[in-house]
């Protein structure tokens, strides 16, 4: 175990004697005691030396304990254990003055003391009284030996007999140890309740107890195959069970009030408590079960639990304990432990939130992977993601929103908007190795306030540390996207102050906008400075950005007016471009008319030229003017002028009217008539000779325009 380890597993056995929430107040204790966990207790809590005397020897009625267990629960040989039960000194050296002088005290049925066999829901995160601290032996050194003992409490029979046995043996040596306190023989034994991802591990006689991922205590039940029965492998049986229907007798506490519900094997231990929550109201989140095996969680099925179809469950409202505890212990500066309901409340003032208190009595099966992004990933989008779903896997719900995506994604989410947009950057930079991860994750960030503070006023973006490949790539990008400060900034964290929280944000700075880091916040802190330094950071930053909004509204009423202005301008540039419009298609139409006019008086022209110049062709030779039977005939035009020209008496009237047209007084406009009797020539037969129409020797005739 790494020391970081060792100082988390001190700084949680010291809140939890000292009930300090404050981890900052926590840290600085231990540190100043140089993290000895009995000076640092004998600094806060008034040492009272209690006999041991008073404390009666276990009688566990699980199980007898021989010498050999005794010895390995106090790290000495078996013979110093059977020393210690017929009055010789205890040899270990790292017990304290007061236990030798209990010993020595106490020589008759005296045995170490075991912390695994205090009663409580939860033996790896036992809350000592302050009346024992003196006497128990807290050295780091021998709580982390006793962790290569497994202790297993099989139930068989509606009885539970509990083996102790080291890490190292095999399933088959377990297997032995049931068959001397069941007499099941080995080959009759199924065992349920094994950690569902290792449970095909768990058939093999030669598997190693330390390589299946088990808790220090373990829950399994114990079945007796029938001579006729088999099972192949537990994953077989699973199977087979989830069809069937389970009988599952809950009590629910305080209130002792008993429920029966019937649910299939393949109902996930998530849907039932969520039926328990329809039922008794209390989240999902506060409920704490006792009587689940083992390596259980929120999607392990009934069928694969490996609970018996008829099973008793005990279910409590961890809220409302935390309050009963807070309020008892906040009324009295020492817990007295004489009374059992005293000690039972002082036992359960554990932390509702911290899911791996929630399906056993025990600690988890397989410690939580303290890397939330894999080593040497090179692209953040992918990292951002692994980070978000281990943290959630990790920690459980409630859990802060965190942005999946690049670091730049994230900035300009936040920073690079308008003024009256615009959010902070939270990063939050978190360290697998540090001992106040669990604690900062477990408490402040589950905090709703704190949660509702970054949804609202933040976008907040995590990154894992723990990797030095991974460190340096997101240093990389952090001079990248804001500046090298940053990056130096997150880089002189120490892992004593981790995790942290870099607050960012764009605000102007020598004329121009920049994003800056802002603040910086450290692990070692308690959950109402967050919420002060969050707060105030926020505030502060809007403070900044009043004045940015205030010139963003100043331009964009002047942009309004700016637009209303050109909107205007345009509204009449397109008025005049219309009128001008029209202009031009009203001269288009007027020369397109002339053009047409013209065109036509131009063929109309032609036309009446073509007909002067046929009729003109047409005209018989002019006789001379001293030739016989000739008629000498006068036109009056419209305007008083007259025309003359001499023909024969022989020629017809058609060849006086092409006379008349040759002049350009075409007969289809023009009439001509008769001076005496008036007659109109143009509606005579033009064959007639001139003789016959008695136009000779002279004739005067009229031209008028027809209407």
């Amino acid at each position: 175990m790494s020391d970081n380890q060792d100082k988390e597993e001190t700084l949680a056995s010291f809140q939890n004697i000292t009930n300090i929430e404050d981890v900052g107040e926590a840290f600085s204790h231990l540190e100043a005691a140089n993290w000895d966990l009995v000076e640092a207790l004998s600094r806060v809590i008034p040492q009272d030396d209690a006999p041991l005397a008073n404390l009666s020897p276990n009688t566990n009625p699980i199980h007898h304990h021989p010498p050999e267990a005794i010895a390995q629960d106090a790290q000495v040989s078996p013979a110093a254990a059977v020393g210690a039960g017929t009055g010789a000194a205890h040899p270990n050296a790292n017990l304290n003055t007061n236990l030798n002088a209990q010993q020595a005290a106490n020589t008759n049925g005296f045995r170490p003391f075991n912390y695994d066999e205090m009663p409580g829901p939860s033996q790896g995160a036992r809350m000592f009284p302050t009346q024992l601290t003196s006497s128990i032996n807290l050295d780091p050194s021998r709580q982390n030996n006793n962790q290569n003992i497994l202790v297993f409490n099989i139930h068989f029979n509606q009885q539970i007999y509990q083996i102790r046995i080291q890490s190292l043996a095999t399933v088959e040596q377990l297997k032995r140890k049931i068959f001397d306190v069941t007499n099941v023989p080995q080959c009759r034994q199924a065992l349920r309740g094994w950690p569902p991802s290792r449970a095909s591990e768990a058939q093999l006689s030669e598997t190693q107890l330390c390589n299946l991922g088990l808790a220090p205590e373990n829950e399994l039940i114990l079945v007796d195959l029938t001579d006729d029965g088999f099972m192949d492998t537990e994953q077989d049986e699973s199977t087979q069970r989830l069809d069937k229907i389970f009988k599952l007798h809950i009590v629910v506490e305080p209130e002792g009030r008993r429920t029966t519900l019937s649910m299939e094997g393949k109902t996930t231990i998530e849907e039932l408590k969520t039926k328990v929550y329809y039922i008794t109201n209390t989240p999902v989140r506060h409920q704490e079960w006792s009587g689940w095996p083992s390596g259980c969680d929120n999607e392990t099925t009934l069928a694969q639990s490996g609970i018996e179809q008829n099973h008793e469950f005990v279910v409590r409202n961890i809220a409302d304990r935390v309050q009963n505890n807070s309020n008892a212990l906040n009324s009295s500066d020492v817990v007295n432990l004489d009374s059992e309901s005293s000690a039972d409340e002082f036992e359960d003032a554990t932390d509702f939130n911290n899911s791996e208190y929630i399906f056993t009595d025990s600690p988890p099966v397989q410690p939580l992977n303290r890397h939330l992004i894999s080593n040497n990933t090179n692209d953040e989008t992918s990292g951002s993601a692994q980070f978000v779903e281990n943290y959630r896997a990790r920690f459980g719900e409630p859990h802060a929103d965190f942005f999946i995506g690049s670091l730049e994604d994230a900035l300009r989410l936040a920073c690079h908007k308008p003024a009256k947009e615009r959010k902070l950057l939270a990063i939050y930079l978190h360290h697998g190795e540090s001992i106040l991860t669990n604690v900062f994750c477990d408490h402040l960030m589950k905090d709703e306030g704190i949660i509702l503070t970054f949804r609202e006023n933040f976008v907040l973006y995590g990154w894992d540390m723990t990797y030095e490949s991974n460190k340096d790539m997101f240093l990389s990008s952090l001079t990248a996207c804001i500046n090298s400060n940053a990056s130096l900034t997150a880089r002189n964290i120490k892992l004593d102050k981790l995790p942290a929280i870099m607050l960012v944000g764009k605000s102007r700075m020598m004329g121009r906008q920049t994003c800056e880091v802002l603040s910086v916040i450290h692990g070692n802190i308690g959950l109402a400075d967050l919420q002060s330094r969050l707060f105030d950071t926020t505030v502060m930053y809007e403070e900044q950005l009043q004045g940015e909004i205030r010139e963003e509204n100043e331009r964009a009423a002047r942009d309004l007016v700016k637009a209303e202005q050109d909107m205007a301008y345009e509204e009449t540039l397109q008025a005049d471009m219309a009128k001008e419009a029209a202009k031009r298609q009203k001269e288009l139409a007027q020369a397109a008319e002339r053009k047409r006019i013209e065109s036509e008086r131009a063929e109309e022209d032609a036309r009446r030229e073509s007909i002067r110049l046929v009729a003109k062709q047409s005209l018989p030779q002019e006789p001379a003017e001293h030739e016989a039977n000739i008629s000498k005939i006068r036109v009056r035009k419209p305007t008083g002028d007259h025309l003359e020209r001499r023909f024969y008496t022989r020629d017809t009237l058609q060849d006086l009217l092409n006379f008349v047209a040759a002049n350009g007084f075409l007969i289809d406009e023009y009439k001509v008539f008769s001076g005496w009797p008036r007659r109109d020539l143009t509606a005579i037969e033009a064959s007639q000779t001139l003789e016959s129409l008695k136009l000779y020797p002279q004739e005067t005739v009229i031209l008028e325009e027809r209407f």
